[in-house]
């Protein structure tokens, strides 16, 4: 096998390790923005069943006959 052909093979193998760099990057930088809108969706999904569990206490506190309730909610991380 000569120089220039065993170069050829390292530069072609070179050029498609690139290119798979190039695809797995992208693919990342997709999964990485996934992340970031579901964690945005988790966190705002949180947030509103805290809001609605408050209104619940809220309306359980009004109803007549019943002793206080006291919450004892534990928020999931």
């Amino acid at each position: 096998m000569s120089n220039s052909t065993h170069l050829d093979q390292v530069a072609e193998r070179v050029e498609r390790l690139l290119v798979r760099y190039a695809e797995l990057q992208r693919t990342n930088d997709l999964l990485t923005a996934q992340v970031e809108a579901l964690t945005n969706e988790r966190d705002s999904l949180k947030s509103r069943l805290n809001a609605a569990r408050a209104r619940v206490d809220a309306l359980l506190e009004r109803i007549p006959g019943k002793p206080p309730v006291s919450s004892t909610h534990k928020e999931n991380s």
